[in-house]
């Protein structure tokens, strides 16, 4: 492993994956902090620490010349920038190049290409996947905008082209919402993702939303299978699992096929995800976009197949050529991950930051928990709500939804309002135990069942 000291980029629940695989490999780790992040669960547990600037993600996290320099002083010769903030921006790759660092993701062209949701809608076309109609490219004025509606029609989403995590998309279902709702997209990118670029594609009705997991080194890649993340609020995903069951095996086959041939036409390397639509009625699916880094809700992938994808994106950024073939990767038994966040669903999930005074973990076979708590941590008003991720696994999906539902009542965090009673009643819903819903469902359960979201 010719890395042997890596700086992670980033913060939370991630920062500490990130530095648990590390340690494993036998890597040193340095841990950047704004100041607000001082007493961090990932600064007390990386082998260094050095504060990068103040709360402000712009003058901190997405600050590119203070964590180039902060890689530089402590001696740092790799950068592992986990999800969000920077890791999809193709101006810190090159950064990290020109500074000698290694980049634990794919090359800066492979970002551009892949990263940039119009590049990548153009590129899967020229590979021949199946796209969401839409527009040809950005959309920089009202008159191009008003010619891809005249050939999609409403309703419409407005997507941000750079970053992800449902930031700067969306919907507008008459010309005069669209133009009133194009310059709220464009500013939430500008500010999420430096760039306030946009696109538009036709919006699918009643259709899953379906990712493939890929890993590649360059030359080759291989897929670890498809996660579906259909339940979602605010297009912020809530509940995710592996594999779907809403797809038949020969669809399986053909979506997981062609991720891996878009992803090798690229040259893509290190652990990307691929994004589908499918329509349940129809059996076809659209690509959407693609996540070139690691996703939120990769451990459910790495309970089904047994893959370390962190582990597999460090061997791969110090220089491995994959070792995994389609063959090697199996799937077995059902995982679903569940996104705790610092915030009171009663209250129309009003972010809730404070302290932490009590917290037990649930244990046993088949459960993990990806946090950044510990007991006396005080969380910070300034970023995602995202707590941490309770994930399970068991031999079947029913199996499964009962081992969440023992778990999310073992799991206590004090002091804190959290979406755990959203987690708990979704687990007892008929639907959701029949797999009956799709990408829209979510918002109109949660109209229909506040009673349910009682504030613990």
């Amino acid at each position: 492993m010719p890395i042997k000291k890596l700086l992670i980029a980033n913060r939370g629940e991630i920062a500490v994956r990130i530095i648990r695989a590390a340690r494993e490999l036998g890597i040193r780790t340095v841990q950047v902090h704004s100041t607000a992040d001082a007493e961090s669960l990932a600064v007390k547990l990386a082998d260094e620490a050095i504060a990068i600037g103040p709360p402000q993600a712009a003058k901190s996290y997405l600050n590119i010349p203070a964590i180039i320099d902060a890689a530089k002083k402590t001696g740092a010769d790799a950068v592992h920038p986990g999800y969000g903030f920077l890791a999809e921006n193709a101006e810190f790759a090159d950064a990290c190049a020109v500074a000698g660092l290694i980049f634990v993701g794919p090359s800066a062209n492979a970002i551009r290409m892949m990263g940039d949701k119009v590049a990548a809608r153009e590129a899967a076309m020229r590979a021949g996947v199946p796209t969401v109609p839409g527009s040809d490219g950005r959309v920089d004025d009202l008159e191009t905008a008003r010619r891809v509606i005249a050939d999609t029609g409403f309703p419409i989403m407005i997507k941000a082209a750079a970053g992800g995590g449902g930031r700067g998309i969306r919907i507008a279902t008459n010309q005069e919402e669209f133009e009133r709702l194009v310059p709220q997209a464009k500013a939430e990118a500008l500010a999420a993702f430096g760039d306030g670029g946009l696109y538009l594609e036709k919006v699918i009705e009643r259709a899953r939303h379906i990712e493939v997991q890929i890993l590649g080194d360059g030359h080759r890649a291989v897929h670890c299978f498809e996660r579906e993340c259909s339940l979602q609020r605010r297009r912020q995903k809530v509940w995710e699992e592996a594999p779907s069951v809403s797809l038949p095996a020969s669809v399986r086959a053909k979506l997981c096929a062609s991720a891996v041939d878009l992803a090798q036409s690229v040259h893509y390397s290190g652990a990307g995800t691929l994004e589908y639509l499918y329509d349940d009625a129809s059996g076809d699916f659209y690509f959407i976009e693609m996540n070139t880094r690691i996703q939120v809700e990769h451990p459910v992938t790495e309970f089904i197949t047994g893959v370390d994808l962190v582990r597999e994106m460090l061997k791969i950024a110090g220089g491995e050529k994959l070792k995994l073939k389609q063959s090697d990767i199996k799937m077995q038994g059902h995982a679903i991950e569940v996104r705790i966040n610092a915030e009171d669903p009663a209250e129309n999930f009003m972010p809730g930051p404070g302290t932490v005074a009590t917290l037990r973990v649930p244990g046993g076979n088949g459960v993990r928990f990806d946090t950044l708590l510990y007991a006396g941590y005080t969380i910070p008003p300034f970023y995602d709500s995202l707590l941490g991720k309770l994930i399970v696994w068991d031999e079947d999906r029913p199996a499964a939804i009962a081992r969440l539902t023992r778990a999310l009542h073992e799991l206590e965090i004090g002091g804190v309002k959290t979406t755990r009673p959203l987690h708990l009643a979704l687990a007892g819903d008929p639907a959701v135990a029949k797999a009956d819903f799709h990408t829209r469902w979510l918002e109109g359960w949660l109209e229909n069942n506040s009673a349910k979201l009682a504030a613990e």
